[in-house]
């Protein structure tokens, strides 16, 4: 009888690999994401000054990019509901990929409206930046936990005996 030769499941102790840079790449998208959307914030008076908006024109910033998450989220529930959880098909890294790529679009957007002199292009602009941040939303938050979680598994040991060692 021949014997039974399994492949042996590739963990990140026997291949090397190291979550800690995942997780750090993400941590740093995380805070220049939270960077970005303070930005609208800077936005506001530029805009004020460039275009002489009233209050609430000048509040479409804060409601255009932040109205964004909710349409995403809600486009996003529709397609789940219909064909599946589109990440689950994709994968958290393609999801983040394909946000930042909806987000990258939207700051390309801002040439045009610069060029234009339009605030409702600039406000189509930040609209698909936040769309975009929906994505990463959507795709970054769960595989950040999933990151923490191997990342905690993979560095425990090295953090239990420095603990023993103070």
């Amino acid at each position: 009888m021949a014997p039974i030769t399994t492949n042996p499941i590739r963990t990140s102790a026997t291949s090397g690999t190291s979550y800690r840079v995942s997780f750090a790449i993400m941590s740093s998208l995380f805070f220049m994401w939270g960077f970005m959307t303070v930005f609208n914030d800077i936005l506001i008076p530029r805009f004020n000054e460039a275009f002489t908006l009233t209050y609430f024109q000048a509040m479409l910033v804060q409601f255009a990019f932040f109205g964004a998450y909710f349409i995403g989220a809600l486009l996003y529930f529709i397609v789940s509901a219909g064909t599946g959880d589109p990440i689950a098909k994709i994968g958290y890294k393609n999801g983040v990929v394909i946000g930042l790529l909806i987000s990258a679009t939207g700051s390309a957007l801002f040439w045009p409206a610069a060029s234009a002199a339009s605030y409702p292009m600039f406000l189509a602009a930040l609209f698909v930046v936040g769309l975009g941040f929906a994505m990463l939303q959507i795709a970054a938050n769960p595989y950040v936990t999933i990151l923490g979680e191997r990342a905690r598994r993979q560095s425990g040991p090295h953090l239990k005996l420095f603990s023993q060692a103070a």
